[in-house]
C-alpha cells in the first residue's frame, strides 16, 4: 500500500523514471543487497536517463529532419569529398559556441540533405534545439506569415534556434522579396546560432541565384567567412541504395 501511494506521489510529481527505477529494483533481487546510497544513486541515474531520452524526443520531433541520419552512419568511400577528420572535428560540436556555419554543395543524390540532416541528428542529441526547412519551404512560410500576421511568432522560432538546416538552397532564383527574407532569417542567427545550407548551387553562383547583389553581398559576408565547407562529389547515393534493375533501368 505504502509503496502504491508512493508511486502515485511520484507520477503526479511525472518523475517516471524514478517509478521505472523502483520498479526495476523491485525485480531485481541483486538490488536489494546494495546499500541504501547505491540504490538511491541509480534511481536518480534513471530519472536523469528518462529525462534526457525525452527532451531528446522532443528535440528530434520539433527538428523535422528529412531523414533518419546520424554522423557515424556516413560514408567515406570513394572520392566524395567527405574528410573523416573534418567531420571527426565537428562532431563535437563546439561550432555552435561560436555561432559558425556549414555550406554543403553538390549535385543531386551525393549526400547533401543526408549529411545536413546528420549534423541536425547530432546537435538534438547535444541537447541544441534544430530546425530543419527546405529553403522553397522557407520562403512560403515567410510569405504566408506576413499575409497572415504569424510573422514576427515564426522569426521568434528561428531566433530560439541553435541550428538552422536549411537544404534545397538555389533551387530557383529568388525574387526581391524572398532575397530579403532570406536575408532577416540569415541576420537573425547571426552571432546567436548556427546555419547549414545545403544545395546544389556552387558558392560562385549565389549572387546568381539572390539576384539582388546588395543583397547577395550581405548574405554571403555573414555565412561564407565563419563557414566550413563541404562539396561532396562522386556517383549518387541513390543509385547506389537502388542498383538497376529491368523494371527501373530506364528511369535512372
Amino acid at each position: 500500500m505504502l509503496m502504491n501511494q508512493t508511486i502515485d506521489k511520484l507520477n503526479y510529481m511525472k518523475l517516471f523514471g524514478l517509478i521505472k527505477g523502483l520498479e526495476e529494483q523491485k525485480a531485481n533481487p541483486e538490488a536489494q543487497g546494495l546499500s541504501f546510497e547505491e540504490r538511491i544513486s541509480l534511481l536518480i541515474d534513471r530519472e536523469m536517463a528518462e529525462r534526457d531520452d525525452r527532451r531528446l524526443t522532443r528535440l528530434l520531433r520539433e527538428a523535422k529532419l528529412k531523414v533518419t541520419a546520424c554522423l557515424e552512419g556516413l560514408d567515406y568511400s570513394g572520392a566524395r569529398g567527405l574528410d573523416r577528420s573534418v567531420v571527426a572535428g565537428l562532431a563535437g560540436f563546439d561550432w555552435l559556441e561560436r555561432h559558425h556555419n556549414i555550406i554543403i554543395c553538390g549535385a543531386t543524390g551525393t549526400g547533401k540533405t543526408y549529411l545536413s540532416c546528420a549534423f541536425g541528428n547530432g546537435a538534438c542529441r547535444k541537447g541544441e534545439r534544430t530546425y530543419y526547412l527546405r529553403v522553397p519551404k522557407l520562403l512560403e512560410e515567410l510569405k504566408m506569415a506576413r499575409v497572415d500576421g504569424s510573422y514576427m511568432r515564426f522569426m521568434a522560432r528561428i531566433a530560439r534556434t541553435r541550428l538552422l538546416v536549411l537544404d534545397d538552397f538555389g533551387l530557383s532564383a529568388f525574387s526581391e522579396m524572398e532575397a530579403k527574407d532570406f536575408l532577416e532569417v540569415v541576420e537573425e542567427c547571426v552571432g546567436k546560432s548556427s546555419i547549414i545550407i545545403a544545395g546544389q548551387l556552387p558558392l560562385e553562383r549565389w549572387h546568381e541565384a539572390i539576384g539582388n547583389p546588395t543583397v547577395a553581398d550581405a548574405v554571403l559576408d555573414r555565412l561564407v567567412h565563419s563557414a566550413y565547407k563541404f562539396n561532396l562529389k562522386g556517383e549518387s547515393m541513390r543509385r547506389k541504395s537502388f542498383p538497376k534493375t529491368e523494371a527501373n533501368s530506364d528511369t535512372m
